[in-house]
């Protein structure tokens, strides 16, 4: 039996938390869908700093949230549709892409689409990106986890994961870009997002037959909201599950040159080291001296800077221009 979830809320801390949650505790095979609010969900195994544009994340105030499945970075809005299939019953082959995109694909063609399912994890339209997938296995559950661009904003996903990959050095898994399209671009037969997700879930409940709808339990929410405020909402588990990285950099200024190296563990500054005019040596140091032990984040070094009470206004000008050249 398949157990369905379509779930109201569009809170992504909570989406998330909840996928984890019902992943862990379901004793049925599952199927959730929900749309999230604003927001970019990273890769459980991915560097953050270098997924994400911090500069337009910043000034548009958009959470960065790690999610418990593999896979590449995505810009999410509520024109993006999410999926899961928790499955408790399979003996072998538990992260199987095609298995669980099957009939995602077989409603998209319903659709008169042209979908096709292409490399690891995609599915794409006439070649263009509509779907990315993930998993995650714990013990001897899997959970597969799938996204579908319906009408999201594409050009905020497009500036929100553009970084500067070049300035970086590590190990972590990389997102792969690829061109995408939107599916309500593609129906000939206009329809709304509503509409497009009360079909898609008839459609996954006569395709498996003996599906029931069912719906989160107060002691689902509670356990929901424990995560949330354990480990989603907190900066350890978003920025700090970051693999160990290096970054640097270089830039000119007023016929000065400049160049930093940062390392970071955990998510955080471990050693930063500015190279620059002598006549700033006392500035660079102090900068390297704030900056250590620090959350590489644009957000959270610019409250710092903002809270902290520097000699003079030139102390806390040179903080702010070396903090632009930080991501």
């Amino acid at each position: 039996m398949l157990h369905i979830i379509q779930r109201p809320e569009t809170d992504p801390y909570f989406n998330l938390a909840a996928e984890e949650h019902l992943f862990k505790s379901a004793t049925n095979n599952t199927f959730m869908i929900w749309r999230n609010e604003e927001s970019v969900i990273i890769g459980k195994h991915q560097n953050r700093s270098r997924e994400i544009n911090h500069d337009f994340i910043a000034s548009q105030n958009i959470p960065v949230i790690r999610r418990i499945t593999g896979g590449g970075t995505v810009y999410q809005d509520p024109g993006n549709i999410n999926f899961s299939f928790v499955y408790t019953d399979r003996k072998e082959n538990l992260v199987d892409y095609r298995f669980f995109t099957k009939p995602v694909l077989e409603f998209l063609k319903k659709l008169g689409l042209n979908a096709a399912f292409e490399e690891k994890s995609n599915i794409v339209v006439d070649g263009l990106k509509v779907s990315g997938n993930s998993a995650h296995v714990f013990r001897e559950k899997v959970l597969h986890h799938g996204s579908l661009l319906f009408d999201t904003d594409l050009e905020k996903l497009e500036h929100s994961i553009r970084s500067r990959e070049e300035r970086y050095d590590d190990k972590s898994v990389r997102s792969v870009r690829k061109k995408v399209i939107n599916i309500s671009h593609l129906l000939k037969n206009k329809v709304s997002i509503e509409s497009f997700l009360s079909s898609f879930t008839k459609f996954i409940s006569a395709y498996y037959g003996d599906a029931t709808h069912i719906t989160l339990s107060e002691s689902d929410t509670q356990a929901i909201q424990k995560l949330i405020n354990e480990k989603y909402s907190k900066p350890e588990w978003n920025i700090g599950y970051s693999p160990a990285y290096r970054y640097s950099g270089q830039w000119s200024t007023g016929g000065d040159e400049y160049d930093l190296e940062l390392s970071a563990r955990e998510g955080k500054i471990e050693k930063i080291t500015f190279h620059g005019p002598v006549h700033h040596s006392a500035l660079l140091r102090l900068a390297e001296k704030v900056f250590t032990g620090q959350f590489h984040d644009k957000k959270t070094l610019s409250e710092l800077i903002r809270n902290t009470n520097f000699e003079s206004v030139q102390e806390r000008q040179m903080m702010n221009r070396l903090l632009n050249h930080l991501f």
